[in-house]
């Protein structure tokens, strides 16, 4: 998900900048030496990848401030920062004097910088001041080491809350909104000789506490040439923070806490162990598994937990509650791949989700739950298909009917419209009557007060979006009982029939009046990122967005030939201007193969589709050739917005070899796996292998295939096939083998069939 104002909460920051390339300190011989927290860290367009620090999903993450690599300077060391691409708080500037009029937050020039997931270090060349962090799950630890000052000072800025000193150590909060607090306990082993309020670039002894807007407080530890300082953070009170420090960090080691996160980070990672294939490939895999790890987060503390859902405190109840995810992209590769390796977690997630529709006031499932509450960007209600995809591969000691009721809720009961969060509009309820979501002309003006300005109404992609989330939903009701509401919801799972253009082809949007609006083109109709109609990509993309029924769009489009042709043009269409302008109109839709976007979540199927359409080939030949097109061990090898582990897991998935084309279908297709042998370390104990004889860059073709012992001729399994414990060994080649899994019946399943299908 491609938009400026996609937020998630980062906790602890760090504001450095990158001049170098990832320096590994001992040979790659552990999954942790192979993560290069800079790949992708130069955007191709929009928001690049951060190199976060980080435990996994800790509550405290820490990154360098900056656009991107590069960027000049970096504006302090912030150690809480209130959103993913926004404004820092707890600003540390360590200084050696002051002088009046100093800004309480400082930018600095820096060099020698060195990034690992668990260890961070750069060198502040114009102050030499040299500054190590370790991150621990909800506290951390910082050393500043002065070369050659007159005196050691280090400024702590709040942007909007208030910090104070007293006997214990340094204690403050920042509001993140009207409901949500950040609070901070902070401890030196060093005692300062002085420290008071910073007031027009002086220090104030006797000021012991500052509020308001940028309030800053200053600690001066004179000649003492090294300073640790080690805080807790919180979002429920100051002596919490404190707790959460004193549980977690009982040193002023720093190197004692990277070494704990380095042991964390090799024990969850190797979760996953790969053999064969470059250095560079695994580096693109365990850097692409560590994001997925970024989010959701657990903001549990000592078994309590704050919710801004309705702005209480609760009782975890022994399950830790998680929030800060963003389900449109999430909910097609990340949830599926933590339902393999970490199904605990993913029990905890879902659970949360429940959690956070009964503290709503409405009572709704959430959209985009970050640590402020339920932001609802984007469009979809898909923690739905996050929920029962859990379900039905074996996580089901959740509350399902809870979650029933608040799905239903929040897609029966809730706008469709794309970055609301109301009630329905005039344009469900159209949509409820007739069948599809109406659209406007181009130049008609807007005529339903709900629409947002700027998203417009994306009258297809929430349509498609509505329909998958349907079909989810209406799985739930059948494991129920409930057989009217399942063909209700089946119904509307089918509905995007209503607005098939059979004649070019496409999804097409549709007037008020019935009438397919005309002048159209698929690649450039609807204004900036094609919101009048489509969401971020165009109509081409969009043309494959029904995640849980391929069968029945091959039926649409023809039969398999022709949706194979129709796939083929997609990867040939030319973009149709010059980049300059094709970008302008689409700037989330990089990372081309013609009209293909590799860099969008919308995209990440579509090149599994051949399986479905007696092609298993054609899929393996295009995930190689995008994987090695887009995705490299450098500066700018990610091709658009990572988005939460969105894209990262789709390349963890793709490079092991399969894929979960429909979240709420217990199956996966068989793709290209990158390396000899994988071993999968499932939750509940058991492995799964994956082992590809003969694999290399140029054998990338299934030549044939035995799943758990006994031949197995079909590009696709099924989740009990694995997790019993199996393996699924591969002969690969490097041409062709036509007839692999190619048959009719070999094809993977989609959603049954419905008798009729039209409003």
């Amino acid at each position: 998900m491609k938009s400026i104002r996609k937020t998630a909460l980062i906790i602890g920051v760090f504001s450095f900048f990158v001049l170098g390339s990832i320096s590994y300190a001992k040979e790659k011989t552990e999954p942790i030496d192979y993560v290069n927290p800079y790949m992708g860290n130069i955007s191709h367009l929009l928001f690049p990848t951060y190199p976060t620090v980080h435990l996994p999903n800790g509550m405290l993450r820490v990154y360098p401030e900056r656009k991107d690599f590069t960027s000049d300077l970096c504006h302090g060391l912030p150690i809480a920062v209130t959103s993913h691409r926004g404004a820092s708080a707890f600003n540390l500037s360590p200084v050696c004097g002051l002088n009046e009029g100093i800004s309480s937050v400082q930018d600095y020039s820096y060099d020698r910088e060195k990034i690992s997931p668990y260890h961070y270090q750069v060198y502040l060349d114009e102050n030499n001041i040299l500054v190590d962090f370790a991150p621990s799950y909800q506290s951390g630890i910082y050393t500043f080491t002065y070369e050659g000052a007159v005196n050691s000072q280090v400024i702590l800025n709040t942007r909007n809350g208030y910090l104070f000193v007293d006997n214990e150590g340094i204690g403050g909060c920042q509001y993140l909104d009207d409901k949500t607090t950040i609070y901070l306990f902070m401890e030196s082993d060093c005692e300062a000789i002085s420290k008071g309020g910073l007031q027009n670039g002086i220090m104030n002894s006797a000021c012991q506490r500052v509020d308001g807007e940028n309030a800053a407080m200053v600690f001066d530890y004179g000649s003492c040439k090294k300073i640790t300082l080690r805080y807790g953070i919180s979002f429920i009170s100051i002596e919490q923070a404190k707790k959460n420090l004193r549980r977690e960090i009982h040193t002023y080691d720093i190197d004692k806490v990277a070494e704990t996160g380095r042991k964390i980070w090799n024990e969850t990672l190797g979760k996953i162990e790969i053999k064969g294939g470059t250095d560079d490939q695994k580096v693109i895999f365990y850097t692409s598994l560590y994001r997925t790890y970024e989010r959701m987060i657990n903001i549990s503390e000592d078994g309590s937990y704050y919710s801004a859902f309705d702005n209480q405190i609760h009782m975890d109840g022994g399950i830790p509650f998680y929030t800060d995810d963003w389900i449109w992209d999430t909910y097609r590769a990340v949830h599926p791949l933590r339902i393999l390796i970490e199904p605990e977690k993913e029990r905890a997630m879902v659970s949360s989700f429940i959690r956070m529709a009964q503290q709503s006031p409405n009572g709704w499932m959430p959209t985009f739950p970050e640590i402020t509450g339920d932001s609802h960007r984007m469009n979809g209600n898909h923690a739905v298909a996050t929920i029962w995809d859990a379900y039905c591969k074996g996580i089901t000691d959740i509350d399902l009917e809870q979650a029933y009721k608040a799905c239903k809720g929040a897609i029966t009961e809730k706008t469709l419209l794309p970055w609301q969060k109301g009630p329905l509009t005039e344009l469900d309820s159209f949509y409820q009557q007739y069948g599809y979501f109406p659209a406007l002309h181009p130049g008609e003006e807007e005529t339903c007060l709900g629409v947002h300005g700027f998203e417009r109404r994306q009258a297809i992609s929430v349509m498609l979006g509505n329909c998958y989330d349907n079909w989810c939903l209406a799985q739930i009701a059948h494991t129920f009982g409930y057989n009217d509401e399942y063909e209700q919801f089946m119904k509307i799972a089918y509905s995007y029939h209503n607005v098939y253009n059979a004649e070019t082809g496409f999804f097409h949007p549709r007037d008020n009046k019935g009438d397919f609006i005309y002048p159209f083109d698929y690649r450039f109709s609807g204004g900036m990122g094609a919101r009048d109609y489509y969401g971020e990509n165009n109509g081409w993309i969009y043309r494959w967005d029904v995640q849980h029924n391929p069968a029945d769009l091959i039926a649409l489009m023809g039969g398999r030939e022709k949706f194979i042709d129709n796939l083929n043009q997609t990867f040939r269409e030319p973009i149709g201007e010059a980049k300059f302008s094709f970008y302008s109109h689409l700037p989330d839709h990089t990372g081309n193969v013609g009209q293909f976007s590799m860099a969008n979540e919308p995209c990440l199927h579509i090149p599994y589709l051949y399986n479905y359409a007696g092609q298993p080939w054609m899929t393996q030949k295009r995930i190689r050739s995008l994987m090695r097109q887009w995705f490299r061990n450098d500066l700018m090898g990610v091709p658009g917005d990572e988005d939460g582990g969105g894209m990262s897991a789709f390349v963890v998935f793709s490079a092991m070899g399969f894929y979960p084309v429909t979240p709420g279908s217990p199956t996966y297709n068989i793709g290209s796996p990158l390396f000899n042998h994988v071993r999968i370390a499932l939750g509940n104990g058991k492995t799964f292998e994956i082992i590809a004889e003969n694999c290399s860059d140029e054998n990338k073709y299934i030549q044939s295939a035995m799943l758990n012992g006994k031949p197995w001729n079909k590009p696709w399994f099924e989740h009990k096939d694995i997790m019993k414990g199996g393996k699924l060994e591969l002969v690969m080649g490097n041409k062709a083998n036509r007839l692999w899994g190619a048959a009719l019946e070999a094809a993977p399943p989609s959603a049954e069939p419905l008798a009729s299908t039209s409003h």
